[in-house]
Protein backbone atom coordinates (compact mmCIF):
# COMPACT_ATOMS: atom_id res chain seq x y z
CA UNK A 1 0.00 0.00 0.00
CA UNK A 2 1.37 3.41 -0.96
CA UNK A 3 2.00 6.14 1.58
CA UNK A 4 -0.63 8.30 -0.15
CA UNK A 5 -3.24 5.55 0.25
CA UNK A 6 -2.38 5.20 3.95
CA UNK A 7 -2.81 8.95 4.43
CA UNK A 8 -6.19 8.99 2.66
CA UNK A 9 -7.41 6.09 4.80
CA UNK A 10 -6.25 7.90 7.94
CA UNK A 11 -8.04 11.12 6.95
CA UNK A 12 -11.28 9.21 6.28
CA UNK A 13 -11.04 7.48 9.65
CA UNK A 14 -10.40 10.78 11.44
CA UNK A 15 -13.43 12.37 9.76
CA UNK A 16 -15.55 9.42 10.88
CA UNK A 17 -14.20 9.61 14.42
CA UNK A 18 -14.86 13.36 14.66
CA UNK A 19 -18.52 12.74 13.82
CA UNK A 20 -18.59 9.52 15.87
CA UNK A 21 -19.79 7.44 12.92
CA UNK A 22 -18.79 3.82 12.31
CA UNK A 23 -17.45 2.47 9.04
CA UNK A 24 -20.61 0.36 8.75
CA UNK A 25 -22.87 3.37 9.20
CA UNK A 26 -20.93 5.47 6.68
CA UNK A 27 -20.99 2.70 4.09
CA UNK A 28 -24.73 2.22 4.55
CA UNK A 29 -25.43 5.96 4.49
CA UNK A 30 -23.53 6.43 1.21
CA UNK A 31 -24.86 3.26 -0.39
CA UNK A 32 -21.49 1.48 -0.57
CA UNK A 33 -21.16 -2.28 -0.39
CA UNK A 34 -20.04 -2.98 3.19
CA UNK A 35 -17.41 -5.58 2.24
CA UNK A 36 -15.91 -3.29 -0.40
CA UNK A 37 -15.86 -0.35 2.02
CA UNK A 38 -14.01 -2.49 4.57
CA UNK A 39 -11.45 -3.34 1.86
CA UNK A 40 -10.97 0.39 1.21
CA UNK A 41 -10.39 1.24 4.85
CA UNK A 42 -8.06 -1.73 5.36
CA UNK A 43 -6.02 -0.78 2.29
CA UNK A 44 -6.77 -4.08 0.50
CA UNK A 45 -8.38 -2.09 -2.30
CA UNK A 46 -8.05 1.56 -3.38
CA UNK A 47 -10.97 3.95 -2.88
CA UNK A 48 -12.48 4.86 -6.24
CA UNK A 49 -12.54 8.53 -7.21
CA UNK A 50 -16.33 8.45 -7.04
CA UNK A 51 -16.27 7.04 -3.52
CA UNK A 52 -13.83 9.73 -2.41
CA UNK A 53 -16.04 12.43 -3.95
CA UNK A 54 -19.01 11.10 -1.96
CA UNK A 55 -17.05 10.80 1.29
CA UNK A 56 -15.70 14.34 0.90
CA UNK A 57 -19.20 15.67 0.25
CA UNK A 58 -20.60 13.74 3.25
CA UNK A 59 -18.09 15.35 5.60
CA UNK A 60 -18.22 18.75 3.83
CA UNK A 61 -14.53 18.80 2.91
CA UNK A 62 -13.02 19.31 -0.52
CA UNK A 63 -11.85 16.24 -2.38
CA UNK A 64 -8.38 17.77 -2.72
CA UNK A 65 -8.21 18.17 1.07
CA UNK A 66 -9.23 14.55 1.59
CA UNK A 67 -6.69 13.28 -0.95
CA UNK A 68 -3.75 15.63 -0.27
CA UNK A 69 -4.31 16.93 3.25
CA UNK A 70 -4.07 20.51 1.93
CA UNK A 71 -6.95 22.95 2.36
CA UNK A 72 -8.33 24.68 -0.73
CA UNK A 73 -8.78 28.40 -0.40
CA UNK A 74 -10.03 29.90 -3.69
CA UNK A 75 -13.66 31.01 -3.72
CA UNK A 76 -14.02 33.26 -6.77
CA UNK A 77 -12.19 31.21 -9.40
CA UNK A 78 -9.46 28.62 -9.78
CA UNK A 79 -7.18 28.82 -12.82
CA UNK A 80 -5.30 25.62 -13.60
CA UNK A 81 -2.61 26.03 -16.25
CA UNK A 82 -1.72 23.28 -18.70
CA UNK A 83 0.26 20.47 -17.05
CA UNK A 84 -0.15 22.02 -13.57
CA UNK A 85 -3.12 20.00 -12.31
CA UNK A 86 -2.08 17.68 -9.49
CA UNK A 87 -2.35 13.97 -10.21
CA UNK A 88 -4.71 11.97 -8.05
CA UNK A 89 -3.36 8.43 -8.30
CA UNK A 90 -6.04 5.83 -7.67
CA UNK A 91 -5.76 2.95 -10.12
CA UNK A 92 -2.66 1.92 -12.10
CA UNK A 93 -4.36 1.80 -15.50
CA UNK A 94 -5.76 5.33 -15.20
CA UNK A 95 -4.30 8.75 -14.50
CA UNK A 96 -6.52 11.41 -12.92
CA UNK A 97 -5.62 15.09 -12.75
CA UNK A 98 -7.82 17.35 -10.62
CA UNK A 99 -8.61 20.42 -12.75
CA UNK A 100 -10.12 22.55 -9.99
CA UNK A 101 -8.08 21.28 -7.04
CA UNK A 102 -7.82 24.58 -5.23
CA UNK A 103 -11.43 25.82 -5.44
CA UNK A 104 -13.19 25.76 -2.09
CA UNK A 105 -16.43 23.75 -1.70
CA UNK A 106 -16.90 22.71 -5.33
CA UNK A 107 -20.27 21.39 -6.48
CA UNK A 108 -18.55 19.14 -9.06
CA UNK A 109 -15.12 17.55 -9.48
CA UNK A 110 -13.59 18.03 -12.93
CA UNK A 111 -10.75 15.69 -13.93
CA UNK A 112 -8.54 15.07 -16.90
CA UNK A 113 -8.48 11.27 -17.13
CA UNK A 114 -6.10 9.13 -19.13
CA UNK A 115 -6.87 5.47 -19.79
CA UNK A 116 -3.61 3.78 -20.72
CA UNK A 117 -3.33 1.74 -23.91
CA UNK A 118 -3.02 -1.35 -21.67
CA UNK A 119 -6.66 -1.05 -20.57
CA UNK A 120 -7.71 -2.35 -24.01
CA UNK A 121 -6.41 -5.83 -23.17
CA UNK A 122 -8.15 -5.95 -19.78
CA UNK A 123 -11.82 -6.60 -19.03
CA UNK A 124 -13.88 -3.55 -18.15
CA UNK A 125 -13.42 -2.55 -14.53
CA UNK A 126 -16.98 -1.78 -13.44
CA UNK A 127 -17.79 0.52 -10.52
CA UNK A 128 -20.59 2.67 -9.18
CA UNK A 129 -20.75 5.81 -7.10
CA UNK A 130 -23.58 8.11 -6.10
CA UNK A 131 -24.26 11.11 -8.28
CA UNK A 132 -23.88 11.84 -11.95
CA UNK A 133 -20.95 12.02 -14.34
CA UNK A 134 -20.16 13.77 -17.62
CA UNK A 135 -17.31 12.48 -19.83
CA UNK A 136 -15.99 14.28 -22.95
CA UNK A 137 -13.44 12.42 -25.09
CA UNK A 138 -10.44 14.50 -26.16
CA UNK A 139 -8.27 11.89 -27.91
CA UNK A 140 -8.17 8.20 -28.68
CA UNK A 141 -11.11 5.81 -28.67
CA UNK A 142 -12.95 4.81 -25.53
CA UNK A 143 -15.29 1.93 -24.85
CA UNK A 144 -17.74 2.88 -22.13
CA UNK A 145 -20.38 0.71 -20.52
CA UNK A 146 -23.23 2.24 -18.53
CA UNK A 147 -25.89 -0.01 -17.08
CA UNK A 148 -24.84 -2.81 -19.43
CA UNK A 149 -25.03 -0.63 -22.57
CA UNK A 150 -21.66 -0.48 -24.38
CA UNK A 151 -20.79 2.50 -26.54
CA UNK A 152 -17.65 3.57 -28.39
CA UNK A 153 -16.67 7.20 -28.06
CA UNK A 154 -14.49 9.10 -30.51
CA UNK A 155 -12.90 12.53 -30.00
CA UNK A 156 -15.60 15.14 -29.50
CA UNK A 157 -18.18 12.60 -28.26
CA UNK A 158 -19.55 12.96 -24.76
CA UNK A 159 -21.83 11.11 -22.39
CA UNK A 160 -23.76 12.17 -19.28
CA UNK A 161 -25.02 9.42 -16.99
CA UNK A 162 -26.27 8.35 -13.60
CA UNK A 163 -23.10 7.05 -11.93
CA UNK A 164 -25.18 4.89 -9.58
CA UNK A 165 -25.45 2.63 -12.64
CA UNK A 166 -22.60 0.14 -13.05
CA UNK A 167 -20.13 1.76 -15.43
CA UNK A 168 -16.62 1.30 -16.72
CA UNK A 169 -14.38 2.33 -19.58
CA UNK A 170 -11.24 1.33 -21.41
CA UNK A 171 -9.07 2.63 -24.23
CA UNK A 172 -9.40 0.98 -27.63
CA UNK A 173 -7.07 0.57 -30.58
CA UNK A 174 -3.88 0.06 -28.59
CA UNK A 175 -3.58 3.79 -27.82
CA UNK A 176 -4.34 5.83 -24.73
CA UNK A 177 -7.64 7.68 -24.44
CA UNK A 178 -7.84 11.08 -22.74
CA UNK A 179 -11.09 12.62 -21.58
CA UNK A 180 -12.57 15.22 -19.29
CA UNK A 181 -14.70 13.69 -16.52
CA UNK A 182 -16.90 15.82 -14.32
CA UNK A 183 -18.22 13.97 -11.26
CA UNK A 184 -21.22 15.56 -9.50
Amino acid sequence: MSETTKEIIQRVKVLREIEEISAETLAKELGFDQAEYNQWESGEKDFSIGALVEIAARFKVDLSELVTGNTSKLKTFCLTRAAEAPEVSRRPMYGYWNLAYNFHLKKAEPFLVEASADTGQKPLSINTHPGQEFDYLLEGKLLISVGGHEMELNPGDCIYYDSNEPHGMKALGGKRARFIAVVM
